[in-house]
């Protein structure tokens, strides 16, 4: 765990987990402020897949690289109402944070004329319709191959890019764990600047791309459903297979805190 984030009074345990209890604004200004560091440091939004993922790094080795990029994070937002409501009855209340509100309000509250913003994936002409959104922003993109996380070149490839392009804010949008993992390089690569955000699909959202869930299903934990209806091939295993294991994972880790504490 981060030094930073071991000593913030502002940090909440929850699934042998350490989530950030910044409040939504407050998450927006560390993001400013760390977009002007020398330093780089980046920012992940744990949800019910991620942390099944996460649990599941003993039987896939791969995933320890993900675990690793998890830990060396400086801010954990919690991205999933259904992991805020799973925390509740152990009195601990996670701020909720979704990434693609996040995104959505870094463009339009943070980013002025002149800004660098450095986009790893997207596609052919994800710049040019983000600059017709946003005039006066200055874009650079790198779409990196398939099968990244097994392809050393391509990592490297998207290293570099992040390295050179010396970007205040760096959105990673080529999904778990391909993104943090990258992040997680950069960062040991120590020569990158400003902050990164795993941001999923929240550009394809923030472009029209695809539809958010309406505001009472996303208020009610439902925007899983809204997702699975309107993309069920693809995401018909991670919601209704691997999904549901968050609450054996969470009946266990209640059952081993409370042997803890007994």
């Amino acid at each position: 765990m981060p030094i930073e984030q071991a000593r913030s009074p502002r940090s909440l345990a929850f699934l042998d987990l350490e989530f950030s209890g910044l409040s939504f604004e407050q998450v927006l200004e560390a993001v400013a402020e760390r977009a002007g560091r020398s330093r780089f440091s980046y920012i992940v939004t744990p949800n019910v897949d991620h942390l099944v993922k996460l649990r599941a790094r003993a039987e896939q080795p791969a995933l320890e690289a993900f675990s690793d990029a998890y830990d060396a994070a400086a801010l954990r937002l919690c991205d999933s109402r259904i992991l805020a409501g799973l925390a509740k009855p152990f009195g601990i209340a996670l701020p909720v944070v979704p990434g693609s509100d996040l995104t959505a309000a870094i463009f339009r509250k943070l980013l002025a004329r002149g800004n660098r913003v450095a986009i790893v994936g997207g596609s052919a002409d994800t710049i040019s319709r983000l600059e017709g959104l946003f005039p006066g922003i200055e874009f650079v993109q790198h779409v990196p191959p398939m099968g990244m996380l097994s392809n050393p070149g391509a990592m490297r490839a998207a290293e570099e890019f992040v390295s050179q392009c010396q970007a205040g804010f760096v959105l990673f949008a080529t999904g778990a764990p391909q993104s943090e993992i990258l992040a997680h390089r950069c960062l040991e690569r120590g020569d990158a600047r400003g902050v990164g955000l795993c941001i999923g699909a929240s550009i394809d959202f923030l472009l029209g791309d695809q539809r958010r869930a309406p505001q009472w299903m996303q208020r009610s934990g439902l925007e899983w459903a809204h997702r699975l209806a309107t993309n069920p091939r693809r995401l018909w295993r991670r919601y209704l297979v691997e999904g549901p294991r968050i609450f054996l994972i969470t009946a266990r880790w209640w059952w081993a805190r409370r042997g803890s504490i007994g």
